[in-house]
């Protein structure tokens, strides 16, 4: 009988320890789209935001980068974090000064404190952003729900930033650009009110803190984004411009040269020592990249040239959330099927393909069959590409350097959008001419393009040459 008996009890036990790692996995998953969709939802309103608080057209910009600037600068520092103190207390933490900033952003009465709050809540999601990935592959209870948390991870990642367009166009049509801002208040104080009761914090690790990785790895990460993002308005020969850069690659030699010599440190060179990964990094860069810039031109396409409002906009580019969520439930069994490898480069050359597609539209082109094949087709093929590559990026890594591998995974997706921006803006710019869109967009296109082949070229490197992922061959 007591045979019999057992595994029930333990079944009935089991199943609320599923439940509730299952609910713990979603809060997380909720706090990682507010966070993501801040990069995209203030696009649509900057004219509004403008005319409120009398920017100029340069400022104007600072609303975006200030965000982009410390988020993608300060990842690798918050992967660490999460690794020595506690990835939860560190990811409550910085949702906390994400969320207080977002109140205080949506309050601004000047430029100056809408730009400060932006760059305020760029240092919170990049503390909270790597503890998300970490803690949802150390909280799902077996292989499969990893990979169907994976799978929802990079549907939020990936779709996120549409849905954020979708998001802005409304809220700012039918309330105000303000609410773009407050909409992450009560969202970010419900995760801060919950989280604690359905996921576990790991445990601190004690161990002496890498201070010049830190220092040497935040600064050559800022120096990068910020010359990338200053580039376009100095020039790409201009002496601030190489200034930039060479400072970046110094204080990136630097990074090396610390990690390889400290017991503790920031980035573990064995994250790097595995071409698979490098190839997943490069791929995620050059798909994340073209994606965010092309929203750039296409915002501007239905705005200005198509003559969209706001909502209309938003609703626009609809296509790509839903395809992506959509292929986030197909994905884990292709890839128990097919393994990651193929589908990331079907993913890619469909990315490839829906630029190729949008290099097409012309002065008689219109949404229907000009543009919502190239957006659907887009979403199809990044939703089917973010999950392996996530899952392959992360395979082999030892779970206490779960954070420190996650940190880099999301810099690489951050910077490959701020230099996607970065070189299309200043592609489209430098052959703009007034009033045509067109012959700014077409040369911006073709920049989207040549992205897309990079990773496209790096996805094909997977199939090519396959590496061993265990700990051993990687370094760890």
């Amino acid at each position: 009988m007591s045979s019999i008996t057992l595994p029930r009890a333990e079944a009935r036990t089991a199943r609320p320890a599923v439940r509730t790692s299952a609910t713990g996995i979603y809060i997380v998953l909720l706090a990682q789209l507010m966070l993501v969709l801040d990069s995209a939802v203030m696009n649509v309103g900057l004219p509004h935001i403008a005319t409120d608080l009398s920017f100029g057209p340069a400022s104007l910009s600072w609303v975006l980068n200030g965000y982009a600037l410390t988020f993608g600068g300060l990842l690798l520092l918050g992967g660490r974090l999460g690794d020595v103190l506690g990835r939860l207390t560190v990811f409550w933490i910085g949702l906390a000064i994400f969320t207080v900033f977002s109140l205080l952003g949506g309050l601004a009465t000047e430029p100056w404190m809408l730009i400060t709050a932006r760059a305020l809540q760029g240092v919170g999601a990049a503390i909270a952003a790597p503890s998300v990935l970490a803690l949802i592959t150390t909280s799902a209870p077996d292989e499969a729900a990893r990979n169907r948390a994976l799978a929802l991870f990079t549907a939020v990642s990936s779709g996120g930033a549409a849905l954020g367009m979708l998001l802005g166009g409304v809220l700012t049509d039918l309330l105000s650009w303000r609410w773009t801002l407050f909409i992450n208040v009560p969202i970010g104080l419900a995760v801060l009110l919950t989280v604690r009761q359905y996921v576990a914090d790991t445990p601190r690790r004690p161990g002496r803190f890498d201070f010049v990785g830190a220092a040497s790895a935040t600064g050559a990460a800022v120096a990068l984004v910020w010359t990338l993002i200053k580039a376009p308005e100095h020039g790409w020969a201009s002496a601030p411009t190489i200034v930039g850069f060479a400072l970046a690659a110094v204080l990136l030699v630097t990074l090396f040269i610390a990690e390889a010599r400290h017991s503790h440190p920031l980035l573990r060179l064995g994250l790097l020592r595995s071409r698979t990964r490098i190839a997943t990094l490069v791929t995620m860069a050059g798909l994340y990249g073209g994606m965010l810039a092309t929203f750039f031109l296409m915002v501007q396409y239905f705005e200005d040239y198509l003559g969209y409002g706001p909502l209309q906009t938003g609703f626009a580019f609809l296509p790509i959330p839903l395809s992506v969520f959509t292929m986030s439930r197909i994905t884990p069994r292709l890839v128990a099927r097919f393994q990651q490898a193929p589908i990331i480069l079907v993913g890619s050359a469909g990315v490839l393909a829906s630029f190729l597609w949008l290099t097409r539209i012309d002065a008689d082109t219109t949404y229907w069959p000009g543009v919502f094949p190239a957006l659907l087709v887009m979403g199809l093929s990044m939703g089917g590409s973010f999950m392996p590559i996530t899952s392959l990026a992360l395979k082999g890594v030892e779970p206490e350097h779960a954070g420190a591998a996650s940190g880099l995974l999301q810099t690489m997706q951050q910077l490959g959008g701020a230099v996607g921006l970065a070189v299309i803006a200043s592609v489209y710019a430098s052959h703009a001419e007034p009033g045509d869109f067109l012959a700014g967009a077409h040369a911006g296109l073709t920049a989207a393009v040549v992205i897309a082949t990079i990773a496209l070229a790096s996805s094909l490197s997977l199939i090519v040459r396959r590496k061993d992922y265990s700990p051993t061959a990687l370094g760890l």
